[in-house]
């Protein structure tokens, strides 16, 4: 990993809205999701939506799982991911193309 800010710094800080993709678990089926970042922040309680392959969690008001793969359940998610998490009322189920 090289370290630095590179220019993800200024996207985060002049953005309305910041969106982030990525895989739910490391290739060892490690949490990414963390209670706490164990990495240098290249912004703090910036982003809005994160869409991962098990699901597609917002933070208004904290950690919400509004969407989930139709391959998983909410237990598959809670087991693979580090924090806790509220699950949406209206959850929606993503379809998997294949």
């Amino acid at each position: 990993m090289v370290k630095g800010m590179g220019g993800a710094m200024d996207l985060v800080a002049g953005s309305k809205r910041v969106v982030v993709t990525m895989t739910h678990t490391n290739k060892d089926g490690d949490h990414k999701l963390l209670e706490r970042c164990t990495l240098p922040l290249t912004g703090l309680a910036c982003t809005d939506l994160l869409i991962t392959d098990y699901g597609v969690f917002s933070f208004e008001g904290g950690l919400t799982l509004r969407e989930i793969a139709e391959d998983m359940t909410v237990d598959q998610v809670r087991a693979a991911t580090g924090c806790s998490f509220a699950v949406a009322e209206d959850l929606l189920t993503l379809p998997l193309d294949g």
